[in-house]
C-alpha cells in the first residue's frame, strides 16, 4: 500500500527533484530494527552507533521536509495532505524489509513463537512472494479505484488518453521496467563477481546524491525569479513540441519554488538540501555495514538479498536496504572460510611413467600454490614408510601441511580388482573408516552433533582422478565453489581436454568441445549433467554416503545389463545413483582438466564400444524412474526427462539418419550417387543401406579386431565420400547462384553454428580447425561405430590398457632417482584396528570373485542373449525410419513442403524447393535441438564469466589483505589434503 500511496497519489503532486530525494528517507524503519537487532544480540556490536544515527538523520529529514512545504502556504491544505501522505506512504513502503531483521532476532530471543514463525517464512518464501505480489496489485488495483473519485476525476480521462500521450506513457513504463530489471540482475552479477564496493554499494549511492549536487547550487549568485517567470512560469511556446524540455523544466520547477517562498532564498536551500543531505546521509549510515559484508565466490540469491522482489520504484533504496545484514562484533568478523578436507583420489592401471608424472606433478602445484618457497631449497626425504595390509601393501609419504600421499598396491587374490571396486575400496575407507574415526575422536571431546554434521556434509569431498589428469589449483577450487555454495549439488565435473597426437585425437578434440559447449551445458542449465566423468571430479562426502548411493554401487553384477550399466562406465552409474536420490550434478566450464585420449583407431572403438551401451542402459534406467526422480530431485523437471528422452530417441535412430544423409534424402546433403551414376533418390537409398547392412550382418561372425579393420576401411572411403560432397553442394551453390537449397542451407547452417559456438570460447576458437575432420568422420563415429558397439555388446571387457605399459616406460621408471630414496625404509607393523576395518571391508564387499568356468560361461551366454534382445529392437527402430522414408518416396506421396527459390540477390526464381515431410520433420528437430542448446549454453558462459572474475576478485585489496586471502584459499584446500592412488597389480587381468 506504502509503494501504491506514494507513486500514484503523492508523487504527482510534488516535482521530480523531491520526489528523488525523499526515496532515501525509506530507510527509517530499516535503520531502528537495526538497533533493536544488535541490541537484542547480546554482543558489542559494531555498527550500532551508526544505525542510531541514522535513524535520528532521517528522522530530521522528515522534519525539516514537513517544515519547508507547510510553511509555504499554511493555508494550502491540499498540499499539507499530499506532503502528508509522501511522508506516511514512505514509512509504510520502509517496512518492506523487516524479515531479515526479524530472523536475526530470534535467533538471539528465548521465545519459540518467533523462531517457529521464521522456520514456516523460510519454508514458505516462494509461496509468500507468489501471494505477496499478487496481495500488491490487488493493493494498487484499489488504491487507483478510490484516488479517482475521490479528487473528482472523470475516469473518461483515464481511460480515453491521446495517442501520443499513451505512447509517452507506455514507453516510459517499458523503459522503467527494462532499466530496472537489468540494474537489478547487474546488482546481483556484481555481488556474485566480489565487485560488492566498486560497482554496487558506491553506484547506488551517487545515483540519488547526482540529483542531491544539482539542487545545491549557491543561490545567491544566482537570480531564479526572472528565470522561472520567464521560461517555467511561462512555458516557452518554442519548447511544447518536445518531451525532453518539458521534463527539464519539471525539474526546475523546484528551484524556483525555492525561490518564491516567503523565506529568503538561502533559508529556502538550507532547508531543502538539509532535508535530501539527511536522507542521503542516514541511508549510508544504515546501508554502512555493506562495506564489510562478507560473501562467497557466487553467493546465493537467496543469501544476498532477503527477498527474492525487488522495488521499481526506487530501485536504488530497494536494493541497499534489502542486501544482507550481518550482527559483526567489534571482536571478531564472521567467520566465512571454513577448513575443507579435500581427499585426491586416483586408480592407477597401466600407466606409463610420464602419465603419473602428469598426475603427481598436478599435486605437488597444489602445494606450491600454498607455499611458493617449498621447494626451493633442498628438501630431506619425507616421512615414509611401507606396511602390509590384507588386501596387499601400502606406502604411506608425509607431506607439508599435515598431508599424505597413500599408494595402495593390491592383491587380486586378496581383494577384488577392477576400476569400480578399487572406487568402492578407497570411498568406504576414506569416508568409513578416516572420516569417522576422526569424528568419532572429536565427538568424544564434547564436539556436538551439529559441528560435526555440518562439518561432515559442508567440508568434506572427494575429488576422483585418473593416473594421467593434469590440472591446475584453481580448477579444484573452481569445482569446490560449487559445492560449497550450494548444499543440494552431488557432485561436479569440469572441462575435459583429451591430449596426444594423431587425427583421432584431433577428432576427439572437437568431440569433447561440442560435447562440453552444447550437450554439458544444456544439461546444466535446464537439469543436471547425467554423467560427471571419473578422471576429474569432485564429489561431495555426505552425497556419497547417502541411502542407497554407495550402497547400490557396491553391488556385484549378477544380470547380464548389471555388467553394462555398472561396470562399463563406473563414473555414470555413481552419477545415476546420485540422480535418483535428490542430488543435483553440475558442470563449470572454467575448470579445466587434460587427459590422455586413444591415439589409435582401435583403442578408441574399444573405448565407445563401452560408453554407448552403457550410456543408453543408464538413461533408461533414469526414464523408467522419471516420476519417482521428478519427485525426488528438484532440478530433474519432468520436462527436462522429455528432453532426455527425445535425445534417447536421436542416438538411437542416429544410423538411419546418417544412411538418409548419405543416400541423398533428408536434405540431398551427399549428392555423389544422384549426380555422378543420375541414380534416382530410392534407388541411392538402398545403395546406401547395403554397406553398412552387410557390415551388421558379419559382424556378429567375425572377430572385433577384424570387424575393427573393416571399420576403419569404410569409415576412410566414407570421408573420401563426404568431402566429395561437400565440394559437389559448393560447386552447385556457385553454379546455380543460390544458397536456398536444402544441402547448402543445412551445410552453412551446421558451418556457421559451430563457428559462432567457438566465438563464444575464445581460448578454445582453434579447435574449429578440426571441425572438418569431425565432419568427415560422421559415417564412422555415428554409423559404424553404433554398429560395433551394439554388436559386441556382450564383450564387458575394458577393451583399453589391456596391456603392461612398453618395456622402455618401465624402465625408465625404474630408473627414475626417485625411486632410490625407499631402499632404507623401515616396515611398519600395520595397526590392529584398521587392519580389521578392512578385513570387513572385504568379506562385505570386496571378496575377490570366484572363477566359475560354468558360472562364467552361462553369464556369457545371458549377455549375448541381452545383446540379441537389444540390438533387434535398435536396429528394428532405425529400419522403420527407413521403411517409411522409402514408403514416402516410392509412393510419391504428395505431401510435401514447397519454399520459393531465390538467387544470391534473393530475387525469385521461379522456381520451387521440395523438401518431404520427413525431411522437414528432421530439419525442425535439428533446429530445435540446436537452438535449446545454444539458449543454455549462452546462460552457461555467463554464469561461468560470473565466476571466473569472482575467483579473480575483482576487489583491490592491500599486500597484507592479499596474504591473509592466500592463507584463506590454503585452509580451503589443502589443510587436510589427502591423495590414495590405487594402483592395480600387474598381474591383475
Amino acid at each position: 500500500m506504502g509503494a501504491a500511496i506514494l507513486t500514484i497519489v503523492a508523487m504527482p503532486h510534488l516535482d521530480i527533484v523531491t520526489n528523488v530525494t525523499i526515496l532515501n528517507g525509506v530507510a527509517v524503519i530499516s535503520a531502528l530494527l537495526q538497533v533493536i537487532t544488535q541490541c537484542s544480540a547480546k554482543e558489542r556490536n559494531r555498527f550500532l552507533l551508526p544505525s542510531i544515527i541514522a535513524f535520528v538523520l532521517i528522522l530530521l529529514g522528515y522534519a525539516l521536509f514537513l517544515f519547508l512545504y507547510i510553511m509555504k502556504d499554511p493555508t494550502d491544505f491540499k498540499m499539507i495532505i499530499w506532503v502528508g501522505l509522501a511522508v506516511g506512504a514512505s514509512f509504510l513502503v520502509s517496512f518492506n524489509w523487516w524479515e531479515g531483521y526479524l530472523r536475526l532476532i530470534s535467533k538471539s530471543s528465548s521465545s519459540v513463537f518467533l523462531r517457529e514463525l521464521c522456520r514456516d517464512m523460510r519454508r514458505c518464501q516462494n509461496m509468500l512472494n507468489i501471494l505477496t505480489s499478487l496481495l500488491r496489485i490487488a493493493v494498487t488495483t484499489c488504491v487507483i479505484g478510490a484516488y479517482v473519485p475521490l479528487v473528482k476525476m472523470d475516469w473518461n480521462i483515464v481511460t480515453s488518453l491521446p495517442s501520443r500521450e499513451a505512447k509517452i506513457i507506455a514507453i516510459i513504463i517499458g523503459v522503467q521496467l527494462i532499466s530496472s530489471a537489468l540494474c537489478h540482475w547487474f546488482s546481483l552479477v556484481a555481488c556474485k563477481m566480489h565487485a560488492l564496493r566498486r560497482c554496487f554499494i558506491l553506484p547506488l549511492y551517487l545515483a540519488s546524491l547526482a540529483v542531491i549536487v544539482l539542487t545545491s547550487l549557491n543561490g545567491t549568485s544566482i537570480n531564479f525569479s526572472g528565470y522561472c517567470n520567464q521560461v517555467v512560469d511561462g512555458r516557452n511556446p518554442s519548447l511544447n513540441g518536445s518531451v525532453f524540455p518539458q521534463l527539464v523544466l519539471d525539474v526546475t520547477h523546484t528551484l524556483c519554488f525555492l525561490d518564491i517562498i516567503y523565506f529568503p532564498l538561502i533559508l529556502s536551500m538550507i532547508f531543502f538540501s538539509g532535508s535530501a543531505l539527511s536522507w542521503w546521509l542516514g541511508l549510508v549510515l544504515a546501508t554502512l555495514h555493506l562495506w564489510y559484508l562478507s560473501l562467497y565466490r557466487i553467493q546465493r540469491t537467496q543469501d544476498l538479498f532477503m527477498r527474492r522482489l525487488y522495488e521499481g520504484g526506487f530501485l536504488e533504496q530497494s536494493l541497499l536496504l534489502n542486501t544482507r545484514f550481518d550482527i559483526q562484533t567489534t571482536c571478531c568478523k564472521t567467520k566465512l572460510h571454513d577448513s575443507l578436507c579435500v581427499f585426491l583420489c586416483a586408480t592407477m592401471w597401466h600407466e606409463t611413467y610420464d602419465e603419473m608424472m602428469k598426475m603427481l606433478i598436478s599435486i605437488f602445484r597444489i602445494f606450491i600454490n600454498i607455499n611458493k618457497g617449498l621447494f626451493k631449497k633442498q628438501q630431506q626425504i619425507p616421512d615414509q614408510k611401507i606396511v602390509t595390509t590384507p588386501y596387499g601393501g601400502r606406502l604411506v609419504v608425509t607431506m607439508p601441511h599435515g598431508n599424505s600421499i597413500m599408494v595402495h598396491f593390491k592383491d587380486k587374490e586378496l581383494i577384488r580388482h577392477k576400476k569400480r571396486w578399487s572406487q568402492v575400496m578407497y570411498l568406504y575407507y576414506l569416508l568409513g573408516w578416516k572420516v569417522s574415526t576422526k569424528y568419532f575422536k572429536r565427538w568424544e571431546k564434547g564436539w556436538g552433533d551439529g559441528e560435526l554434521n555440518k562439518e561432515f556434509e559442508h567440508n568434506t569431498y572427494i575429488l576422483a582422478l585418473d593416473g594421467d589428469t593434469d590440472f591446475q589449483p584453481a580448477a579444484v577450487m573452481l569445482l569446490i565453489d560449487r559445492l560449497k555454495m550450494y548444499p543440494r549439488v552431488g557432485a561436479a565435473c569440469g572441462r575435459i581436454h583429451p591430449t596426444g597426437s594423431g587425427p583421432m585425437v584431433w577428432y576427439q578434440k572437437f568431440e569433447y568441445a561440442v560435447g562440453h559447449w552444447l550437450q554439458k551445458t544444456a544439461e546444466h542449465v535446464f537439469g543436471c549433467v547425467l554423467c560427471s566423468p571419473g578422471c576429474f571430479s569432485l564429489f561431495r562426502a555426505a552425497a556419497l554416503m547417502d541411502d542407497n548411493v554407495m550402497k547400490r554401487y557396491s553391488i556385484k553384477s549378477s544380470k547380464a545389463q548389471h555388467y553394462i550399466q555398472y561396470d562399463q562406465a563406473e563414473d555414470r552409474w555413481l552419477c545415476t545413483l546420485l540422480l535418483k536420490q535428490g542430488w543435483r550434478v553440475e558442470y563449470n566450464a572454467a575448470s579445466d582438466a587434460y587427459t590422455n585420449a586413444p591415439e589409435e583407431f582401435k583403442e578408441f572403438y574399444n573405448q565407445r564400444r563401452r560408453w554407448g551401451p552403457s550410456t543408453m542402459a543408464n538413461i533408461v534406467d533414469l526414464l523408467g524412474s522419471a516420476t519417482l526422480i521428478s519427485q525426488r530431485n528438484p532440478s530433474m523437471s519432468r520436462t527436462y526427462m522429455v528432453y532426455q528422452l527425445f535425445n534417447l530417441a536421436s542416438s538411437i535412430l542416429t544410423p538411419s539418419t546418417v544412411i538418409l544423409l548419405i543416400a541423398g534424402q533428408a536434405f540431398s546433403w551427399f549428392m555423389f550417387l544422384t549426380v555422378l551414376l543420375d541414380i534416382q533418390p530410392n534407388g541411392a537409398l538402398i545403395m546406401a543401406l547395403i554397406p553398412p547392412a552387410i557390415f551388421l550382418g558379419i559382424s556378429f561372425k567375425i572377430k572385433p579386431d577384424t570387424q575393427i579393420v573393416i571399420a576403419a576401411i569404410m569409415g576412410t572411403l566414407y570421408a573420401f565420400l563426404m568431402m566429395i560432397t561437400a565440394i559437389i553442394i559448393i560447386g552447385t551453390m556457385v553454379k546455380d547462384k543460390t544458397i536456398l537449397t536444402p544441402s547448402s542451407l543445412f551445410l552453412i547452417a551446421l558451418a556457421s553454428f559451430y563457428v559462432i559456438t567457438a566465438l563464444m570460447h575464445p581460448q578454445e576458437i582453434g579447435l574449429v580447425c578440426f571441425g572438418l575432420l569431425y565432419i568427415l568422420c560422421i559415417p564412422s563415429s555415428y554409423l559404424l561405430l553404433s554398429i560395433y558397439s551394439m554388436v559386441n555388446m556382450n564383450n564387458v571387457s575394458w577393451g583399453t590398457r589391456e596391456t603392461p605399459p612398453a618395456a622402455a616406460a618401465a624402465t625408465q621408471a625404474a630408473s627414475a632417482p626417485q625411486t632410490t630414496k625407499f631402499v632404507a625404509l623401515k616396515f611398519y607393523i600395520y595397526l590392529q584396528d584398521e587392519e580389521q576395518f578392512f578385513r570387513e571391508l572385504t568379506a562385505k564387499y570386496l571378496e575377490p570373485l570366484s572363477e566359475n568356468k560354468k558360472e562364467q560361461k552361462n553369464m556369457a551366454n545371458k549377455l549375448k542373449e541381452f545383446r540379441n534382445k537389444i540390438t533387434f529392437v535398435y536396429f528394428i527402430f532405425n529400419t522403420f525410419w527407413l521403411l517409411a522414408t522409402f514408403t514416402l518416396q516410392l509412393s510419391k506421396s504428395p505431401v510435401f513442403i514447397q519454399v520459393p527459390k531465390v538467387d544470391i540477390n534473393l530475387h525469385y526464381t521461379g522456381e520451387y524447393i521440395t523438401i518431404g515431410p520427413v525431411g522437414f520433420m528432421f530439419l525442425l528437430t535439428f533446429i530445435f535441438l540446436v537452438l535449446i542448446q545454444f539458449l543454455a549454453m549462452l546462460h552457461h558462459r555467463m554464469c561461468t564469466l560470473i565466476h571466473y572474475v569472482a575467483f579473480l576478485d575483482t576487489e583491490s585489496m592491500s599486500e597484507q589483505q592479499k596474504e591473509q586471502q592466500s592463507l584463506k584459499e590454503v585452509h580451503t584446500t589443502a589443510i587436510i589434503l589427502l591423495l590414495l592412488l590405487g594402483w592395480e597389480s600387474p598381474e591383475a587381468p
